[in-house]
């Protein structure tokens, strides 16, 4: 049964639109529910306009400021809409998470803090980052484990290529993603000693739903569905 107190999310999407299907999909998926309206109110601002985020990272503080400005507009859209808690199914934009909360009154469900604290309390250690290059070179995910008493562990420049060919080449195109490439990232995540490795690019989350994963990889995106799911009140289904 609703209730009025029970929080109304907001999803700042379009990074890339089929990642914030997916993410309304793991939403229905884990909120325990058995009928409509015992699910989630979401308001969903798919923004498939928003600047790439790690060209505008990488590109120089012009391009940005860019990313950044057209964020705020999206997240004070959202705030002004009556949600009460945002989500950002977008990794590499939470480069710019601390600055958007700052203007904001409601709450940022920070994906990147979330997700490091779920694999600390799972006792892992060495920890594989799988992220575009915006998100890497920034090291918004290796400084967050480092706080946490973690070890980073990033690819080799020619194995980050591979992981931004499945990103840009194959999932963004609508494609499946090759399990031969992904192979390759997992032969070298595991012969690094790596306990655990976070897809930590919302891409990899769409391939992780196509192909079957071991529990091996934490998936920054259910970690934020979940957070969602809890934050508005609402119970996980257990799968």
């Amino acid at each position: 049964m609703n209730h009025p107190t029970e929080g109304i999310l907001g999803v700042l999407g379009g990074m890339g639109p089929q990642a914030t299907n997916t993410f309304y999909q793991r939403l229905i998926d884990r909120t325990q529910a058995e009928s409509d309206q015992e699910h989630l109110r979401v308001l969903i601002w798919s923004d498939a306009k928003i600047p790439d985020r790690t060209a505008g990272i990488l590109g120089g503080p012009q391009e940005a400021e860019a990313v950044f400005q057209h964020l705020l507009a999206d997240a004070k859209l959202l705030e002004g809409a009556g949600c009460t808690v945002l989500a950002i199914p977008c990794n590499t934009s939470h480069y710019f998470a601390d600055r958007l909360q700052a203007q904001l009154r409601v709450p940022i469900i920070h994906m990147i803090r979330e997700t490091v604290a779920a694999i600390r309390a799972m006792g892992k250690q060495s920890v594989g980052v799988l992220a575009t290059d915006g998100t890497v070179r920034t090291g918004i995910y290796q400084k967050e484990l480092e706080a946490a008493g973690l070890t980073p562990v990033t690819l080799p420049e020619p194995l980050q290529k591979v992981v931004m060919s499945i990103i840009y080449d194959e999932i963004k195109k609508g494609e499946t993603g090759s399990r031969e490439k992904f192979g390759e990232i997992d032969a070298y995540l595991r012969a690094a000693g790596c306990d655990c490795a976070i897809l930590g690019c919302t891409e990899l989350s769409v391939y992780r739903s196509l192909h079957n994963l071991p529990p091996f990889y934490v998936d920054a995106m259910e970690v934020l569905a979940e957070q969602a799911i809890l934050r508005c009140g609402k119970t996980l289904r257990n799968v």
